[in-house]
């Protein structure tokens, strides 16, 4: 990962896109931390304090034609057919955890100190601490492929490769 690359604020133009995309203005758009062949934001960094509040998703995948496909995944049951196999695989549960913890480690990175002190006082920074990928406490648990899948193109974690394979074998899930 470059951090760098998801350091940079947003430009004007990304700001304007990225409310395009979302069909509203972005409430705690820190950087676009991936952008599509056509440079085009395909996943958004968010703040981890939006409001005064933790918020606890990092990622945020845009990416019109991905985000597409990964509704057609969830709708074919896909979320469920790989918590089986996360269930019956020690290794993968592993994995996870491993993803989760960098995950927290990566967010923990870009939490300013002032946003540390505020949840501290508020006795909130455990609604970070706890959380992983997509704000899971579960840490085998998958919740919604799109932010796995988000925080999958930015640093690569288990659930995304499984989507990957997914994506790859499932013509039928091409955008239209």
């Amino acid at each position: 990962m470059d951090s760098s690359q998801i350091s940079a604020p947003p430009t004007d133009a990304e700001r304007a896109r990225v409310a395009e995309l979302l069909g509203r203005d972005p409430r705690g758009l820190r950087a676009v931390a991936v952008s599509d062949e056509q440079g085009d934001p395909m996943v958004i960094r968010v703040a981890s304090v939006v409001d005064g509040k933790p918020f606890p998703t990092l990622y945020w995948l845009l990416g019109e034609a991905i985000c597409l496909r990964l509704d057609r995944l969830e709708a074919a049951g896909c979320i469920a057919a790989l918590q089986e196999k996360v269930d019956a695989s020690e290794r993968l549960q592993q994995a996870m955890r491993a993803d989760h913890a960098r995950h927290r480690q990566e967010r923990d990175g870009f939490l300013s100190s002032e946003e540390r002190a505020h949840l501290a006082a508020q006795g909130m920074l455990s609604a970070l601490d706890a959380r992983g990928i997509g704000g899971i406490t579960e840490p085998s648990r998958i919740r919604c492929l799109h932010t796995w899948y988000a925080a999958h193109l930015v640093t690569p974690n288990t659930i995304g490769e499984l989507v990957d394979e997914l994506l790859a074998e499932s013509e039928y899930l091409a955008p239209d």
